[in-house]
């Protein structure tokens, strides 16, 4: 796997997984679960989404 998510993207991923998470938690609606998919692709700098589309904000060459 190699990254394809840039620090800013990561950034805003991690937040926003972390704040769906907690709002889960705090009772709000299952789907608020979802925010495990964006946390987990900041923390491993990798989507596979943009796998295939070809994005990649990195930065790093292929």
């Amino acid at each position: 796997m190699t990254p394809n998510v840039g620090n800013i993207d990561r950034i805003i991923r991690i937040l926003a997984g972390i704040a769906l998470i907690a709002w889960a938690l705090m009772g709000g609606p299952v789907w608020a679960w979802i925010g495990v998919l964006p946390l987990a692709t900041g923390v491993f700098k990798f989507c596979p989404t943009y796998k295939l589309l070809g994005i990649n904000t990195c930065g790093l060459k292929k």
